[in-house]
């Protein structure tokens, strides 16, 4: 009988958990289109992958995995340059252990990697550690030259 509650309860935890996801997404959504600064890498998932593309003009996704030290080297750099660049562009990370289907659709092989998507596509992109001024060049090379400065 324990054993079904526990069932019960954990059905109950997800549709829970499903509701926060989803005042999450419609948050960030509120957020984008109030012209919000998201001054932080935002969670990418296979589920929420597309969805983010498409509603960021600009989007750089830092496909890593805990395990790996040269992404731990480049997290803090994504952090930073989020930071800075908060209004312009949108940094994301992708745990590609945890989500293998954007992982595979992009043929990610090695980490880290970066891709820049821009307007819903991949428009650049490359893999390995780099310094921040090697990623924040590639990233401002895909803004316009107002945005740069705005």
């Amino acid at each position: 009988m324990y054993g079904d509650y526990k069932i019960v309860q954990n059905y109950g935890n997800d549709d829970e958990l499903e509701n926060i996801l989803a005042r999450k997404r419609n948050e960030l959504m509120a957020n984008a289109q109030n012209g919000s600064k998201i001054t932080s890498p935002i969670n990418l998932t296979d589920s929420n992958f597309n969805e983010m593309v498409s509603n960021h003009s600009l989007l750089v996704v830092d496909f890593w995995a805990p395990w790996c030290g040269p992404c731990r080297m480049v997290s803090p750099i994504v952090e930073q340059l989020a930071s800075e660049l908060a209004g312009k562009v949108v940094f994301g990370k992708l745990n590609v252990d945890e989500n293998p289907k954007v992982a595979s659709m992009f043929g990610i092989q090695s980490i880290p990697t970066i891709a820049i998507f821009k307007n819903g596509k991949q428009v650049d992109g490359f893999v390995g550690a780099a310094p921040k001024s090697q990623i924040q060049s590639r990233v401002l090379g895909h803004l316009g030259e107002s945005d740069i400065y705005s």
